[in-house]
């Protein structure tokens, strides 16, 4: 049979809660006991040594049989509880008042008696002359004769037969029947009460049971386990602590699914961004090259030139774009590591500019630096930090109309410099904005978005620790911005361009 947890410890807790109600009631049955043989016993301590100085027991020629038989049966006439015996030095029983055939045993053990006689604590239990195993409170005395050796003992047996025979009547009496089923009754509660105590305790267990067998990581909020977020403060109960500890797992783990979804989402939309980008020119330079191929005679060498510059660019597209690709994923799979060095990032700006001098021209673009007079050098991979600059300004002049102008704008503050590449193209459409660095956007689209130009910018700047951010602006334009760590160095900076 297969029993839940609480089941099975309220099972042992009620196995344990009788056990221990059945253990104090015998403990108490006990001590009752040995309380009130110790009292009888303490009580009637003299009574032995009395009979024993009695005088009419003895003459000169020693004990007095028909004596010490009639004062026996005043004595128990008197008390109907108490039984006397004469013993000899041996223990022998030499002379008693029981009916007979009661007398189950001769001789009674003398050690018992010495310890009383002595006065050791009480109660001390001797042999019962009418039981053959039974033991019983007494009272002991030494007979002696002229102040000579004792030459027998009185011993007397507290409770006899008398009190066992009314003792077990009164445990038959609806006296003793009423108290049993009280105390039944009291374990009864103390058993309910405790079950349900358990139950209370064990209740955030079974919750928290509950809410890891609903858990579904990828499942709306409302299908989350209701458990708390967090213990509060100085809280010592433990399935509490693992409550707030599970939610808190829980929602990592919900997090971290819902991070791997996206990511599988941007990487399909990677593959069929990529695939669109790559089959237009593929499309283009196969259909060029069959041309060349099946009209290579009736072609004119003019249009031969032509068909061949055109598939050459969709070729050198190609290649960019693999190349793109490549340098995507060894960014991506941490195989990349920037060497750190010390440079200026005003001639680095100079430079990229002289780069991209000649395609702005040919846009009639104009490209301009703010650069403050004196910057410090920064702490960079410069060949990372030269291929940022680059994507951001060929992406900054591709979606730049004619006439328009494209500042790269150099800041120094609380130790960092701050670089800011702006345009004044159409912008990005607000519902492109999210994301923007996450995936790329097909590059045949009729709005301007991210590509694996800036995917790869993002990479760059997070092994430097330094992120790409797009500010929004009041006017046209779009304007990216990052930051470099300096180096404290500071030098002269040259004419802006």
């Amino acid at each position: 049979m297969k029993l839940t947890l609480t089941q099975r410890l309220s099972l042992v807790f009620s196995a344990l809660l009788l056990a221990c109600c059945g253990a104090s009631a015998w403990l108490q049955i006990r001590s009752s006991d040995l309380h009130e043989k110790e009292v009888v016993q303490s009580l009637s301590r003299s009574l032995a040594d009395h009979i024993a100085h009695h005088t009419t027991l003895m003459d000169a020629n020693g004990l007095r049989p028909d004596a010490v038989r009639q004062l026996f049966g005043q004595l128990m006439m008197v008390n109907p509880s108490v039984e006397v015996y004469l013993l000899d030095n041996q223990g022998r029983i030499k002379g008693d008042d029981a009916p007979a055939g009661h007398v189950k045993r001769g001789q009674v053990d003398l050690t018992p008696v010495r310890q009383f006689i002595a006065g050791d604590a009480l109660p001390i239990l001797g042999d019962d002359p009418r039981s053959l195993d039974g033991k019983k409170v007494f009272s002991a005395a030494p007979l002696q004769l002229n102040g000579e050796q004792p030459s027998g003992y009185i011993y007397v047996v507290l409770l006899g037969e008398a009190h066992d025979a009314l003792a077990a009547r009164v445990a038959a009496s609806s006296v003793l029947r009423t108290t049993l089923w009280s105390m039944a009754l009291v374990a009864l509660l103390g058993l309910l009460a405790g079950l349900m105590a358990f139950g209370l305790i064990t209740r955030p267990l079974r919750r928290l049971t509950e809410a890891m067998r609903r858990f579904d990581a990828d499942g709306e909020p409302d299908t989350q386990p209701c458990v708390p977020r967090s213990a509060p403060p100085g809280q010592r109960d433990e399935i509490a602590v693992l409550e707030a500890t599970f939610a808190q797992m829980a929602k990592r783990i919900g997090e971290q699914w819902r991070a791997l979804s996206r990511q599988d989402q941007q990487r399909r939309e990677l593959i069929a961004n990529i695939s669109h980008d790559l089959r237009t020119p593929l499309t283009s330079l196969h259909g060029y090259l069959e041309t060349l191929s099946l009209k290579a005679d009736t072609l004119s060498e003019t249009e031969r030139k032509r068909y061949l510059a055109i598939a050459l660019a969709q070729s050198l597209k190609v290649g960019r774009l693999a190349q793109a690709l490549f340098e995507l994923a060894r960014l991506e799979h941490g195989n990349v590591q920037p060497a750190l060095e010390q440079f200026s990032l005003v001639d680095l700006v100079q430079d990229v500019f002289q780069k991209f001098e000649l395609p702005a021209e040919a846009r009639h673009i104009r490209l301009r630096a703010g650069i403050p007079p004196r910057l410090p050098t920064v702490c960079a991979d410069l060949g990372m930090i030269e291929r940022v600059l680059t994507n951001l300004l060929d992406n900054a002049i591709r979606h730049t109309p004619a006439d328009g102008e494209i500042n790269v704008d150099l800041a120094h503050k609380d130790g960092k410099v701050s670089v800011a590449v702006s345009d004044t193209g159409p912008g990005i459409p607000a519902e492109q904005r999210e994301g923007l660095f996450e995936r790329p956007f097909s590059s045949g689209g009729t709005h301007r978005g991210g590509g694996l130009g800036l995917l790869i910018v993002q990479r760059m700047l997070q092994l430097h620790h330094s992120q790409i951010r797009l500010l929004e602006g009041a006017g046209p334009g779009t304007t990216f911005c990052f930051d470099l760590p300096t180096t404290g160095k500071s030098i002269a900076s040259s004419t802006p361009l």
